[in-house]
């Protein structure tokens, strides 16, 4: 199991976006598990919330732009880049102003303030999509190509092919995250100058200068346009490298427009909001084609979630027996409704009960057609989330549990005799002064029967 991780203690950044030229304070604060990555805009009125979430994605022209019921955060794939390489998973961001600082165009500097003040482990395991077949998106559009196989570890590669003389073709791969910070985190963004051209010309690169941004010429410069980059960078002197860069700027590899490409790769696929555990080839990325890709992923993998049927083998020898389950719940029959306790972690525990014709409650529910109660379904899904909180005291015997709330509880399949129960219930929030939060499923015949946010609290017995 590995557990989620966030950050130790708040880091603070200034800088100027970009696109905008806005100078901007951003924060990064320690946040609780299952938050994920979350951007908060504090100057604006309410301090209003956008998850990092490839739904929110609106355009990717310039960068990946989020946007949220009107509320924009623009480019923030570095940053979300430099959490996914410095292995965390629940971070809060705020903002003074809708555009994330380009410090020197890579993630050097987030991943630096990152291990300046460390990282701790939560109480929580962190959720991993293993992938098990390949997945592909194509944009037609553009030829650009990324495909998502099985692997042992979280792998990228990326191919990239330019069409100039100047840069060409270029490929770059990390083959394990642990390689980001020395590999991959200090790869500039960069630009060619054509590009460049029109976008000073639109006004749309207010916050640039030589030394966040690569730029690469393809072509040659007029009086003109040196003219229009002096005044745009506030340089008295510009010029052009042997290996074609602009000005003095020295490349951190050959390959370092591929590298940034995969840090991108990186950045925008951390809008999936969940880990993968599998390889990532990224044939011409771009931030449409990852953004779609994420897209893609995350509907997957919420459709997996969904669906998904836990399958222990019932054959093995129980983690709990009926007698030990009865050492710590006291519960007891008729109104115990678990037979087997067959996992049990510090966030999960599974259960099981065997269902025949002899339940009591089939005697009037109901005669001739024997329907487990959904209630007693709950109260099983209950019984088996008491196992996880009474285990968290030495001496469970000498507790009672008690509903204190019961939230979104649906009813997919009837149980009936002969029907085995597997009982799913994990935390939602960490167990604290003995109340339990905890979303609980319940399978049969492979397919999902019921389910339902339970709180509960467990308090001494009364001498």
């Amino acid at each position: 199991m590995v557990k989620q991780k966030t950050i130790q203690s708040e880091i603070t950044l200034t800088g100027v976006g970009l696109h905008t030229g806005v100078e901007v304070k951003m924060t990064f604060k320690p946040a609780p598990v299952n938050n994920g990555f979350t951007f908060v805009r504090v100057d604006l009125e309410g301090s209003p919330i956008v998850e990092a979430d490839a739904n929110y994605v609106v355009n990717t022209q310039r960068g990946t732009n989020l946007e949220k019921l009107g509320v924009k955060i623009q480019t923030p794939e570095h940053v979300l880049a430099a959490f996914v390489g410095c292995d965390l998973d629940n971070i809060i961001i705020e903002l003074n102003a809708s555009e994330l600082p380009i410090m020197d165009g890579s993630s050097k500097y987030f991943v630096q303030a990152i291990e300046k003040v460390g990282i701790q482990d939560q109480e929580a395991e962190r959720n991993v999509y293993v992938v098990k077949e390949i997945i592909s998106y194509t944009d037609e559009a553009s030829g650009s190509e990324i495909i998502l196989m099985p692997s042992d570890d979280y792998q990228v590669t990326t191919m990239v092919d330019f069409g100039t003389k100047v840069l060409g073709t270029q490929n770059a791969s990390m083959k394990n995250i642990s390689e980001f910070k020395s590999e991959i985190a200090n790869c500039r963004t960069f630009s060619f100058l054509h590009e460049l051209e029109s976008l000073l010309e639109n006004g749309l690169i207010k916050g640039g200068d030589l030394n966040n941004a690569i730029v690469y010429v393809d072509k040659e410069i007029s009086p003109e346009t040196m003219d229009r980059l002096k005044k745009a960078f506030n340089k008295d002197k510009i010029s052009v490298t042997s290996n074609g860069v602009l000005d003095n700027l020295t490349l951190h590899y050959p390959n370092e427009a591929a590298r940034h490409k995969l840090l991108d790769v990186v950045g925008d696929l951390a809008l999936i909001g969940t880990r993968i555990k599998g390889k990532v080839i990224a044939n011409k990325p771009g931030h449409f084609v990852n953004t779609q890709f994420a897209k893609k992923m995350a509907k997957i993998i919420k459709i997996e979630q969904r669906n998904y049927v836990p399958t222990p083998d019932l054959n093995a020898e129980p983690l709990m027996d009926i007698h030990k389950i009865m050492s710590i719940l006291p519960h007891r029959p008729p109104f115990l409704f678990i037979d087997r306790i067959l996992e049990l972690t510090e966030t999960m525990v599974l259960g099981m009960k065997n269902v025949t014709m002899n339940e009591s409650f089939f005697v009037g529910h109901f005669p001739g057609a024997p329907v487990m109660p959904g209630v007693i379904i709950v109260e099983a899904m209950a019984q088996t989330g008491g196992i996880l909180v009474l285990s968290t005291v030495p001496d469970p015997e000498n507790y009672l549990t008690f509903f204190m709330k019961i939230d979104n509880v649906k009813f997919k399949q009837k149980v009936l005799p002969g029907d085995t129960l597997i009982f799913k219930c994990e935390l939602i929030t960490p167990i604290r002064r003995g109340i339990c939060h905890m979303q609980a499923h319940a399978y049969a015949n492979g397919k999902l029967v019921a389910e339902a946010e339970l709180m509960a609290q467990i308090a001494k017995k009364e001498l």
